[in-house]
């Protein structure tokens, strides 16, 4: 028979061991952390694969949107296109039947005569573009600066009686762009007058139908255009460079490639970096927005930023409307603190110790007006009281005058002159009266006014009336020399009347003379 075991050695063998218990405890707990951790990961990625499922069909959504959206523009480009030929076609009879009423018109080519009113600006105007003559046009407006107000209404207008528009402005500017002709000295700067015409053309090449997406402007044109821009770009580092170049020209430019729809994808960084170094230009934003700039506005605002342009940066921000994302007031509190941190630097600089203060004052009175005219402009006055800046403002201006009025010199009457004494101690006569033709024409008055003169005593006696003058007093003509009868030495008292000068002596009388003559009173006074 087997043997029976025993009951405590039994139990010694079945004894649970306190390590195997936590291995086991501790095997669970890793398996539980690997099981979050696994469910955690795939959670994760289910989260992501569910947005980058939504965001895919946002983006199929904006695409059959935009899809339908040029179909649909392309269609009605299609139908527009017979009524926008027989709008082109009748606009281009009566140009020309206008053109050729002009020239039979005996008074078309009469050119002289001012133009007084705006009325008759805009009949001369017209009277060029009617004759399609571009270098008459272009001689004319060019010198009309002073009423540029007023060409921004009226040039449109004239524009529209050409035969071929974009063709007249492109020969119009062609004196001064791409390249200016006029020679080593220009003389004034037309890049207003460029800038002027290119805006005024985009009114009158819109198609009538559906606007601004389809210019009337013929293939040749187009193309001729283009090679202007070209031609430009090429001659771009002779400007200077980008950074360099003038900002009329950049912006006669950039105008010229809107107003031609000739817009390039692979230009875009050349028109970024041109607006950015010319971003003060207060047409700059929204030509930017014309050249295809508008997804990298974000990245121009924060360029012009870091660039001290906070100013500016502002006015790019309210015309693309990124004013949450670049709060305006304070980028014009910056640009205010930097305004002033360069005044502090001014009157720090030892090469300007001078006109420090000045030149100071001026460059803070510039930023404080600049920013109050921002506040006014976009309405700003609750979030950023002008009234201190205005305060501000009007001290530097009182400080600036009265440091004006202490540079002044003392105001010395124009009738008083210091002369220089002589060697014999009298006074020298005064500067212009040998040499002024006229000086000895004078009506000498009955009753001159005697004066004592600073190296002469007081005379003993009264005088009598002055005798009248010789004849010759009225001549036009000075004595040869006016110094040759003066005597050096005192002249004795006179106690009659007084003789008649000689033919010889100058009309002043001379030195040794007791009368101080009428014109010589302001010079003893």
């Amino acid at each position: 028979m087997g043997s029976i075991p025993d009951p405590g050695e039994l139990s010694e063998l079945t004894q649970p061991s306190f390590d195997e218990f936590q291995r086991q405890t501790s095997l669970m707990t890793s398996c539980t952390l690997l099981w979050k951790e696994l469910s955690d990961h795939f959670s994760s990625l289910e989260e992501d694969l569910k947005h980058k499922s939504e965001a895919l069909k946002r983006k199929i959504r904006t695409l059959d949107t935009a899809t339908s959206d040029s179909l649909r523009l392309l269609d009605r480009r299609e139908t527009s296109l017979d009524a926008t030929l027989q709008i082109a076609f009748r606009t281009l009879d009566t140009r020309r039947t206008a053109a050729l009423s002009s020239f039979l018109d005996e008074h078309a080519d009469d050119d002289g005569g001012e133009v007084d009113d705006a009325t008759g600006l805009v009949l001369k105007l017209k009277s060029f573009c009617l004759r399609m003559d571009a270098f008459g046009f272009w001689t004319f407006l060019s010198a009309k600066k002073k009423e540029l107000d007023g060409l921004r209404a009226e040039v449109p207008v004239a524009l529209a009686e050409c035969v071929d528009p974009a063709k007249f402005v492109l020969e119009a500017i062609s004196e001064v762009f791409p390249v200016d002709k006029r020679g080593e000295k220009p003389g004034h700067d037309l890049g207003w007058a460029c800038v002027l015409v290119l805006e005024s053309l985009i009114p009158v090449v819109v198609d009538p139908v559906i606007g601004k997406s389809r210019l009337l402007v013929t293939p040749t044109v187009k193309e001729q255009a283009t090679e202007i821009a070209e031609t430009w770009k090429a001659s771009l580092e002779e400007r200077g460079g980008v950074e360099n170049v003038k900002t009329p020209d950049v912006h006669t430019f950039l105008q010229h490639v809107v107003t031609f729809g000739i817009v390039k994808n692979e230009d875009l960084d050349l028109y970024r970096k041109l607006v950015i170094a010319s971003a003060w230009r207060k047409q700059m934003p929204k030509l930017a927005l014309s050249l295809g700039l508008s997804q990298q506005m974000p990245d121009m605002i924060e360029e012009l930023i870091s660039k001290g342009q906070q100013l500016d940066a502002v006015h790019f921000t309210y015309e693309v409307g990124l004013v949450d994302k670049f709060p305006p007031v304070p980028l014009l509190k910056s640009f205010l603190k930097d305004a002033k941190k360069v005044a502090a630097s001014i009157l720090e600089d030892p090469n300007n110790a001078g006109r420090a203060a000045y030149l100071a004052a001026r460059k803070e009175q510039s930023a404080l007006r600049a920013v109050i005219k921002c506040i006014e402009e976009y309405k700003l006055e609750a979030e950023f009281p002008p009234e201190n800046l205005k305060k501000r403002l009007e001290q530097l201006e009182k400080v600036k005058t009265v440091k004006t009025e202490k540079r002044k010199p003392a105001a010395v009457p124009a009738n008083k002159r210091t002369r220089a004494s002589n060697s014999n101690g009298g006074l020298m006569p005064p500067a212009k009266a040998g040499r002024l033709t006229n000086a000895y024409v004078s009506s000498f008055p009955a009753a001159p006014t005697f004066v004592r003169s600073p190296s002469h005593g007081q005379y003993p006696a009264a005088l009598p009336p002055y005798p009248s003058p010789p004849h010759m007093y009225g001549s036009r003509s000075p004595p040869a020399n006016p110094y040759a009868a003066y005597s050096p030495e005192p002249t004795p008292a006179i106690a009659g009347s007084y003789p008649a000068a000689p033919m010889n002596y100058p009309a002043y009388g001379g030195y040794g003379n007791v009368l101080a003559p009428t014109y010589q009173q302001a010079y003893y006074r």
